[in-house]
């Protein structure tokens, strides 16, 4: 397995953090639930903008090359560990954040508590508030966390890489369609599968899944984003029938002035169409006064 990032030593858990390019300000790229290797994930975007502004993705307790989880899966510890990993190596604010998926929550907890580090957000179809909230009505919490079990389970199964990892090789390891892209090198997508799977069966997934209400919940009281803000959102299927995703999120963007694009695009469309997410975002930092 090839090595990558640095590890910072944050309490009794170890947080890699991999970064390049330069630059006074450090897009912060932030790993959506259950991705595997984030270093290699959202490759397909940062290699299209380090030429230009320094970058950062954090690989939380529980994915890439970090140790184990040893705190509870609340936004407050994960931000706290991802800022306290950032500074550990030098890495110091401002900072521009990229939350894919499910660590929106944690942006929002992030910008709103510490202003004066977190110059911009960047939604890569990253989660809000509403959405789950409107989740939480239809989906109660112990059904919820019998669906978390249930998941594990399959998880656990799968990281035998027998048959059924085979079989579910293009929804597991291969969703993304990286490992069949010219995106990552042969080495590096042999690195990918192989963290992957070391992480398919991570607690630390499975403790955020139960506490995604919770966290959510968090989030939103600290108020909608006051920093400037960028979405691109996914044509993806709401988990719930009384909000569609991209509803969601036009609602999010309104209450906070956003910038908003909807594409036609999958949940993990920043490895499909890389160089317009890319685009984007450099014309959007572009524009912003920092």
């Amino acid at each position: 397995m090839k090595e990558y990032g640095t590890l910072a030593k944050i309490g009794n858990t170890e947080i890699n953090v991999y970064s390049e390019g330069s630059g006074n300000i450090t897009v912060v790229f932030m790993a959506g639930s259950g991705v595997g290797c984030p270093a290699y994930e959202y490759k397909p975007v940062y290699r299209r903008i380090s030429g230009k502004y320094r970058i950062a993705v954090i690989e939380k307790a529980g994915y890439g090359l970090s140790s184990k989880a040893v705190t509870e899966r609340t936004v407050e510890n994960m931000v706290e560990e991802s800022r306290a990993a950032l500074r550990s190596l030098n890495i110091t604010p401002p900072y521009i954040l990229v939350p894919h998926s499910y660590s929106g929550f944690e942006a929002i907890w992030w910008a709103n508590t510490y202003p004066d580090e977190v110059k911009a957000v960047l939604g890569l179809d990253m989660g809000f508030p509403n959405m789950m909230k409107a989740q939480a009505k239809e989906i109660p919490h112990e059904k919820k966390k019998a669906m978390v079990a249930r998941s594990k389970s399959l998880m656990q199964k799968i990281s035998r890489q027998g048959l059924l990892a085979k079989l579910l090789r293009n929804k597991t390891v291969n969703a993304s369609g990286l490992l069949n892209s010219s995106e990552l090198t042969d080495e590096e997508k042999q690195t990918y599968e192989e963290v992957y799977y070391k992480n398919i069966a991570s607690e630390a997934v499975f403790d955020e899944a139960v506490l995604a209400e919770a966290n959510a919940e968090k989030a939103g009281s600290t108020g909608y984003l006051k920093c400037p803000a960028c979405f691109i959102v996914s044509n993806m299927k709401s988990p719930v029938r009384s909000l569609s995703w991209q509803q969601a999120a036009k609602d999010y963007a309104q209450q906070c002035n956003a910038e908003i694009h909807l594409m036609d695009e999958g949940h993990m469309m920043y490895a499909r169409i890389p160089e317009k997410v890319a685009e984007i975002f450099t014309a959007f930092i572009e524009k912003l006064d920092i």
